[in-house]
């Protein structure tokens, strides 16, 4: 599994210094949070985003997610004033620092990730990932860290690991979140990740253009009409970039799913393998569309029993299979 590469976005100055004083990452109490969570795993790179700049370059040491972090440090609850919602900072990324910088987002060294702010209109998101040309600009950017690291000490704090569920009576969050469409993202990118499994979807798929090693998966990729949820392309292009695209819907494929899927196939144009829409179910009305489209259905089964679950359980009994 090749090691990933995510921008984290940051709301302030003051959250910006804390993140660097103690190479230390925070998420809030939403299931944005519990994605990036899910999504960002111990060894991948990251970097900082603050006011269209990049900072630093960080590996993830460890994850780990904190009982009543709303009363603690680093960093401040946030109250909004129309929902009266509270969100604070229980999960949490401790950082092993390597490079040092601060560097303008609009460098082209930061396009991948530029253009998906632009497309999007905004940050609005936790996290953004680059792809692997990304990182290897960023890995000669600055200088390798010199500074010093303030350790954070929480010697009365507990963990927790956070658990999904399908059952409302069953949510507690942010120790138990509803099995939202994100976290099914985070699984069939994950999914896909593992060399072994790609190769199996790939044959299924029919698509023998590219080898699993050569592909790199990435999370969402924007479009001027949109976006799609994932996006597989080949790390090293030479002369030709093949792209794979993937829309991701928990429930019942719709016709305007498979037809929104087909205009972002348009838009690549030849560089695209296929599109895929990968939904809970598709009726035989949907499968035949999707055919007609040229958009590959394929579903996903999650052969779990009970109620509530930890995403590595998920993952491990998760699969997908392409309809005919």
């Amino acid at each position: 599994m090749k090691r990933s590469y995510f921008l984290i976005s940051v709301s302030n100055r003051k959250n910006l210094e804390l993140c660097i004083r103690y190479a230390l990452a925070g998420f809030t109490n939403s299931i944005n949070g519990a994605w990036t969570f899910t999504e960002v795993q111990e060894g991948d790179f990251v970097s900082f985003l603050y006011g269209a700049t990049v900072y630093n370059l960080y590996t993830v040491k460890v994850k780990e997610a904190l009982r009543n972090a709303e009363k603690l440090p680093p960093w401040d609850s946030i109250t909004f004033r129309q929902s009266g919602v509270t969100y604070y900072f229980p999960f949490r990324l401790h950082l092993a620092p390597l490079r040092q910088f601060s560097e303008s987002l609009v460098r082209p060294e930061f396009a991948y990730v530029a253009e998906n702010l632009l497309l999007r209109g905004g940050y609005r998101k936790t996290h953004f990932q680059a792809d692997q040309t990304t990182l290897q600009a960023v890995s000669q950017m600055g200088r390798v860290w010199e500074g010093e690291i303030e350790e954070l000490r929480l010697p009365h704090s507990a963990t927790f690991t956070p658990h999904f569920t399908w059952r409302r009576e069953k949510e507690s969050i942010p120790e138990i979140f509803p099995f939202h469409e994100l976290i099914l993202q985070a699984l069939v990118k994950q999914y896909l990740s593992a060399e072994d499994k790609l190769a199996g979807f790939l044959t299924q798929l029919g698509i023998n253009d590219v080898t699993p090693e050569s592909l790199e998966v990435l999370s969402e990729k924007a479009f001027p009409e949109g976006h799609v949820d994932i996006l597989l392309k080949e790390a090293v292009p030479l002369g030709i970039s093949r792209k794979i695209i993937i829309e991701v819907k928990r429930g019942a494929a719709t016709k305007h799913d498979l037809w929104q899927l087909r205009h972002y196939v348009e838009e690549i144009g030849k560089e695209c393998l296929a599109g895929i829409l990968v939904a809970g179910r598709f009726s035989p009305a949907r499968i035949k569309d999707a055919n007609e489209l040229g958009i590959k259905p394929v579903t996903y089964t999650l052969d779990s029993t009970g109620d509530v679950f930890k995403f590595k359980d998920l993952l491990q009994n998760f699969s997908l299979k392409v309809q005919t």
